[in-house]
């Protein structure tokens, strides 16, 4: 039997699949234990730079999670609880990966698919993707850490549009909702998202990860302290700085070391 989710390495590239084609890569309770677990191994890797996640195929993302289990994970308020308290734990390990994350979504990204994707630092979909997250039609809803990324990602006013109407839109809709950063042509999701995974993975991955807390920080509105401001200058002190700067004024190609 096939793993339910599983990672593929190129160099500092990592690739996490979510792999239950059948349907549509719609989540079980397995595939989504699995994806926080391969999540939290590759954040301890300093070999990594740049995380994909992406369906297995070219027909979804993730359809959501898989309904034919509900009766077991979640018949009622306090199974229902401890499912989406582990589901929260997975979207954390994608949300606060220290490494960057890039979605590439070919065809249908839908609720919990959709909810994946929103955790990840940048989104790429193809022409023909289809979003939303229609389980207002199943009378549940979506939990405070779930909504929280999307409000992050669109604002509140079009979080709860897309959650109160519950409607399956296209990627052009996405695009100009702020759901996703790029849509390119069906067949060109794969090239154009692991362009982008490597030319993040050619930056210094320090800068990377710190970028990545520098942005949640600023979410908090509590004031800035001495010594987070003084960790933004941090990088000077850091041996990918000498690298970089030296690349620059000799036009070379920077090759950083993480350090």
């Amino acid at each position: 039997m096939s793993d339910p989710v599983y990672s593929e390495r190129d160099g500092s590239i990592a690739t996490v699949v979510l792999n239950n084609p059948e349907k549509l890569n719609a989540l079980s309770f397995p595939m989504w234990m699995r994806l926080g677990e391969i999540m939290r191994e590759l954040e301890a890797d300093e070999g990594v730079r740049c995380i994909v996640l992406r369906g297995a195929g070219e027909q979804a993302f993730a359809a959501g999670a898989d309904i034919s289990e509900f009766e077991q994970v979640r018949g009622n308020a306090r199974v229902a609880k401890d499912y989406g308290s582990k589901i929260e734990g997975t979207m954390r390990a994608v949300k606060e990966c220290r490494h960057p994350t890039v979605a590439m979504i070919h065809g249908v990204c839908i609720g919990g698919g959709l909810e994946v994707a929103s955790q990840c630092d940048l989104r790429i979909c193809g022409a023909s993707s289809r979003f939303g997250i229609p389980i207002n039609k199943l009378g549940l809803v979506v939990g405070y850490g779930e909504m929280q990324a999307l409000i992050d990602l669109v604002g509140r006013a079009t979080a709860l549009e897309i959650l109160l109407e519950g409607r399956v839109f296209g990627a052009a809709e996405a695009k100009e909702k702020g759901l996703v950063n790029r849509v390119v042509a069906d067949g060109e999701v794969e090239a154009e998202a692991l362009a982008a995974a490597g030319r993040i993975a050619a930056g210094a991955p320090l800068v990377a990860r710190w970028h990545k807390k520098f942005a949640r920080r600023l979410t908090d509105p509590r004031p800035l302290s001495e010594a987070e401001r003084d960790e933004g200058y941090a990088c000077f002190d850091t041996e990918d700085y000498r690298i970089g700067f030296k690349a620059f004024l000799t036009k070379q190609k920077p090759q950083f070391k993480g350090k």
